[in-house]
């Protein structure tokens, strides 16, 4: 059995003795010893009762084991801490005693209590013949970034016969430790803030390779190496009200004082070789599902952009409305089509028209997919003379199609699943999407599914497609292999969460990224870009790199066992995280010994392919597949070892870095 298989189960029978307040009373005595030096074992030879959970224990103990009426309780309460990198800082403990029993003060532990030490507090107690209503208590809300483990320590004592409980609910509030990046270890980077960030390779105006990030809000952003950003504007940022006219006076319809400013939403950028034109296609937002995809060109990346059309609608809920789209035209239906009048709100068939990400296939085919919550994500084929879509493919009308908007091939039912993209990486046509509310406590996540078309069927590890035909809350939902969730790294001062809304891409070398923002556990709504290099594993799958991109490269030919050896700061992107309280996963510490062990806070074995930069890594009974690569711990110029690698049957992401002493 495995040391998490045991603490598991440690952890359920706490649980059992809590709710049924049965076989924690021993006799016996205390030996611990407080924050000083100071013996507290003399005096308490009683009841005593030790629990423990995650390496926290606390110890309730009496000095006697029967009393009189009106006689002195006296007690102990301890808290030990044996969990290596973590700090107690916070204790709250709130008496839920037998009636007969009286507090003379309320039980306090202060400070921090480090790895290997303990505190206590000694206090009294009163058995009286008649119940006391007054209850003392200190328990207070913890903070929502800590991570608090509750125990319930109790013990029965003897009063004249008569059997009394005193027993206390201990919350414990814990903080890893942060690993310190020495000053002159420091790399500072220039990060820039645009959500939805789109990305596309170009060159700046003196014809040199750069990255472009085109953003929500008309935020734009060019980097030399996909650390550093620089923002930059053009037409858009001054005239956007005037260039997006007509997709605004669409979008209107959906609401009273309308405005556009706030609803420019998720552009993707392309180069279109026929039009020999870069192509932004650029969501245009209204209420109530009055949305659209414009079309706008340009000669040069960074502008300026001049408005063509646009290209697919969403929110014609009557024959009035119907009339300003282009839906006749694209199905030849003179009339408003039947299945558009089917009483119930448009999002219970159809799309909200925004997100688009458009890509060539490798047959040279244009496409763009769109489309959130709601109704679903939908593919379209474009057309490359125009940009437009292209007239001459018509689509079936069924549950997942539709004459006017095509194929669907995610989501519908409200069912979160947003910011599609998809991206040829290896032999799989990849299907980005995320779950969630974009905001820190909305549990903002990043899905994919691969395809062998770019029109699907696309599937997740386990078999499973993204659609839903039926409303489900999806966040924590094990479907779609989620590549990362909120995490903490040691030497991290917040946590990362909320990340989504990706794009992706393979460069000129080769290798593969996913660009995405980021909020933290900060207590605001910031949020940043970031960029973490893309592999794929033994068996076909994605991971991603542990640390946000500076360079780093895979080495084809693999590690030795031991390069790879040693002692690993290991996450595990568990599905079921409490986004609403800023839950990150945070690292527990596994060895790699040389004789293919996992020993630690998990136990279980390792083995590196040879010649290749393939580990797998084999942890109650799930086989962890991945890659192995030297990177710079974030931050820092620091030259560490890690592994990203992915659950067989779970489709759950690890990642491990060598510890920093």
């Amino acid at each position: 059995m495995t040391q998490h298989s045991k603490r598991f189960i440690s952890i359920l029978a706490a649980l059992a003795v809590a709710v049924s307040f049965s076989g924690c009373a021993d006799k016996g005595t205390t030996d611990v010893q407080g924050p000083g030096t100071s013996d507290v074992s003399g005096s308490y030879g009683g009841e005593v009762c030790e629990m423990t959970e995650k390496d926290i224990t606390v110890t309730l103990s009496t000095d006697r084991s029967s009393y009189k009426y009106g006689e002195e309780i006296s007690y102990s309460l301890t808290i030990a801490n044996s969990r290596e990198g973590y700090n107690v800082s916070r204790v709250e403990i709130e008496s839920s005693n037998d009636d007969q029993i009286s507090e003379s003060g309320t039980p306090k532990i202060t400070g921090m209590i480090k790895p290997g030490e303990s505190s206590s507090y000694e206090g009294t107690l009163v058995a009286n013949t008649e119940g006391d209503p007054e209850v003392i208590s200190s328990r207070l809300e913890l903070p929502d970034n800590a991570e608090v483990v509750t125990l319930r320590p109790y013990v029965k004592i003897d009063v004249e016969g008569t059997e009394l409980m005193i027993r206390y609910v201990v919350d414990i509030a814990m903080f890893e430790k942060k690993v310190e990046i020495k000053e002159e270890d420091k790399v500072a980077v220039s990060t820039v803030s645009c959500h939805d960030p789109s990305i596309v390779v170009g060159e700046d105006k003196e014809g040199k390779k750069c990255y472009y990030i085109f953003a929500t809000h008309r935020a734009w952003a060019k980097s030399y190496d996909l650390l550093n950003w620089e923002y930059f504007t053009n037409n858009l940022n001054r005239d956007y009200r005037s260039i997006l006219e007509e997709p605004a006076a669409w979008a209107a319809h959906g609401s009273d004082n309308y405005r556009v400013d706030g609803n420019t939403w998720a552009p993707d950028v392309i180069y279109n070789k026929v039009m020999g034109k870069w192509c932004m296609y650029l969501s245009v937002n209204g209420d109530n599902w009055f949305c659209s995809i414009a079309l706008l060109t340009a000669d040069t990346i960074e502008g300026d952009w001049t408005y063509e059309g646009m290209v697919v609608q969403s929110g014609f809920h009557s024959d009035e409305f119907y009339d300003e789209t282009d839906v006749a035209e694209v199905t030849g239906e003179t009339e408003y089509p039947e299945r558009y009048r089917k009483g119930k709100k448009w999002g219970d068939y159809y799309p909200n028209n925004i997100d688009a990400c458009v890509f060539y296939d490798d047959d040279g085919n244009l496409w763009m997919t769109y489309g959130s919550w709601s109704g679903g994500i939908y593919i379209l084929q474009l057309d490359e003379e125009t940009g437009f879509r292209d007239k001459t493919v018509s689509y079936e009308e069924n549950i997942h199609s539709d004459p006017y908007f095509g194929k669907k091939i995610a989501g519908g039912s409200y069912v979160t699943g947003e910011g599609s993209y998809i991206q040829k990486i290896g032999d799989y046509y990849w299907l980005f999407m995320s779950y969630g509310w974009l905001e820190s406590k909305g549990g903002y996540n990043i899905r994919v599914y691969r395809s062998k078309t770019p029109d699907g069927d696309y599937l997740d590890e386990m078999g499973n497609d993204p659609y839903f035909d039926s409303y489900v809350l999806n966040t924590n939902l094990p479907i779609g292999v989620r590549l990362f969730g909120g995490y903490k790294w040691k030497t991290f001062s917040k946590g990362q969460v909320a990340q989504g809304h990706n794009s992706a891409f393979v460069d000129d070398d080769g290798k593969a990224y996913i660009v995405f923002h980021t909020r933290t556990t900060g207590g605001d709504e910031g949020h940043y870009v970031k960029v973490h290099q893309l592999f794929l594993n033994k068996n076909g799958w994605l991971v991603a790199a542990p640390y946000q991109t500076s360079g780093e490269e895979l080495n084809k030919d693999g590690y030795s066992v031991s390069d790879v050896a040693g002692k690993y700061d290991f996450i595990i992107h568990k599905m079921d995280i409490n986004y609403e309280n800023l839950e990150v996963s945070t690292p527990s510490v596994i060895e790699l010994s040389a004789d293919g062990k996992i020993t630690g806070d998990y136990e279980g074995s390792w083995s590196l392919e040879e010649g290749t930069p393939y580990i797998d890594l084999t942890i109650d009974g799930v086989v962890y597949s991945g890659v192995t690569l030297e990177m710079n711990v974030e931050g820092s110029s620091i030259k560490n070892m890690t592994f990203t690698a992915l659950g067989d049957t779970n489709q759950i992401t690890v990642w491990g870095s060598r510890s920093l002493e």
